[in-house]
C-alpha cells in the first residue's frame, strides 16, 4: 500500500533520488542534500507549529511504499508564495494601439511582469517515480495536498496557484527562455534552472525585463512554447485542470509555462471532500470505487487510496490494516473524494 506522509529527515537519501531523476524547472526540487535537508527541517517545523494563518511555512510530503519504505513521489506546499521574496509571474495582457486616422485598431499581445500571486498559497515539488505517472497513484500524491488544506484552512491562502514547468527540448534548451530570459544573462536554461534551486530565483527574476514585452516581436518557436507544457509535467497539469485550476492568465517568467491559480473554494478535491465516520469490520470490499482518504492530523497526517464499497450518510468500515495505514481508530472522522 501507498501512504502519503509529510516528510522526516530519515528520508533525504530518497528525496533526493527523486530529486536528482525530476525534469529541469522543478527548482523547488534541487539535487542538493543540504538543501532538500533544510527544505524537509522546515516542514517540520510548520507541521509542529501553531498556526491561526497562512504566513512562512511549507509542507513537504512523500508517497512511501509501506512494503518496501521506498519514496515514490513527493509534493509540497507553501503556505504563502512570495512571503520571504518576491513572487514574480508574466501576466497575460492585451494593449491596443489605435489611429483614427488611419484607420488602425490593433490589438497586442503582451506579458506585464508582476507580484500578482503574491500571497496565494503556493503547490510544489510534485514528482512520482515513472512507473507510476499514469496511475491513480499520481492523483493521491498531488490531491492528497488539497485534502490537507481542507481539514486545515486556517495554514493556507484563499486562493491556490502552482507553476507547470514549461517546455524545453530533450538537450534541455527552452525556446522562451532563449529569447527572452537568455538575453539578461548569458547562461542556459538549465544552468538558470539549477541556480535557482540552490539559491534563489529571485536573483535572477530582479534582473529580468521590468517592462511589458510585446510577443509579436519574440521568435516563433518562443511564442509557441508559451503556455505549454513539459512532458513530464502533463500528468500534475491533467489532475489539477480537473481539480477545477485556470491558465489563461499568467505564465512563468523563465521557460513560459502556465501558472495555475484556482480560488479554494472552488477546487473540487476541498469543496467535495466530506467527512466521514469510521467503524472497524472484518475483510476489504470486493468491488466498489476507489477513493482518496485522508485523517485530519497534522504532524500524523496520512492519505490513501483504496477502493470502498461506501454509500453516502452511512459510517465507513475500514479493516484493521486500511485503519492502521490511515492512523484512526474505530470512531475517527476521514475525509474521502472518489478519484
Amino acid at each position: 500500500m501507498l501512504v502519503m506522509r509529510p516528510a522526516r529527515m530519515a528520508d533525504l537519501q530518497e528525496v533526493q533520488r527523486l530529486a536528482a531523476d525530476s525534469p529541469i524547472g522543478v527548482t523547488s526540487l534541487p539535487n542538493d542534500a543540504q538543501r532538500l535537508a533544510d527544505k524537509i527541517a522546515a516542514s517540520e517545523s510548520s507541521f509542529a507549529a501553531e498556526v491561526m494563518f497562512n504566513g512562512e511555512e511549507t509542507y513537504f510530503f512523500v508517497l512511501e511504499d509501506l512494503a518496501t519504505a521506498r519514496s515514490m513521489g513527493c509534493s509540497a506546499i507553501v503556505a504563502s508564495a512570495g512571503y520571504s521574496e518576491p513572487f514574480y509571474s508574466f501576466r497575460n495582457e492585451t494593449f491596443v494601439h489605435a489611429s483614427r486616422e488611419l484607420a488602425i485598431h490593433n490589438k497586442i499581445h503582451v506579458l506585464s511582469p508582476c507580484h500578482d500571486l503574491t500571497g496565494n498559497s503556493l503547490l510544489t515539488s510534485f514528482y512520482v517515480v515513472p512507473e507510476l505517472v499514469r496511475s491513480a497513484w499520481a492523483e493521491l500524491n498531488s490531491r492528497a495536498r488539497l485534502l490537507f488544506m481542507a481539514g486545515h484552512p486556517e495554514r493556507f491562502a484563499e486562493s491556490v496557484v502552482t507553476e507547470i514547468v514549461g517546455y524545453s527540448d530533450e538537450n534541455g534548451d527552452s525556446p522562451f527562455w532563449n529569447a527572452v530570459g537568455r538575453n539578461f544573462f548569458n547562461i542556459s536554461y538549465a544552468e538558470a534552472e539549477r541556480l535557482c534551486g540552490l539559491n534563489s530565483r529571485t536573483f535572477i527574476a530582479e534582473l529580468m525585463p521590468h517592462y511589458p514585452i510585446y510577443v509579436p516581436l519574440l521568435p516563433d518557436t518562443a511564442q509557441e512554447a508559451m503556455g505549454q507544457v513539459h512532458p513530464r509535467a502533463q500528468v500534475t497539469f491533467d489532475i489539477l485542470m480537473r481539480e477545477g485550476f485556470e491558465t489563461d492568465h499568467y505564465i512563468d517568467i523563465f521557460d513560459g509555462g502556465p501558472t495555475l491559480n484556482a480560488r479554494v473554494s472552488g477546487i473540487r478535491s476541498i469543496a467535495q471532500s466530506r467527512l466521514v465516520a469510521v467503524r472497524l469490520g472484518e475483510g476489504e470490499p470486493s468491488h466498489g470505487r476507489p477513493y482518496l482518504l485522508s485523517n485530519e492530523q497534522l504532524q500524523d497526517y496520512r492519505a490513501v487510496m483504496l477502493t470502498l464499497d461506501w454509500a453516502p450518510g452511512q459510517p465507513l468500515t475500514l479493516s484493521a490494516a486500511q485503519a492502521q495505514a490511515l492512523n484512526v481508530s474505530d470512531g475517527a472522522s476521514v475525509r474521502l473524494i472518489p478519484v
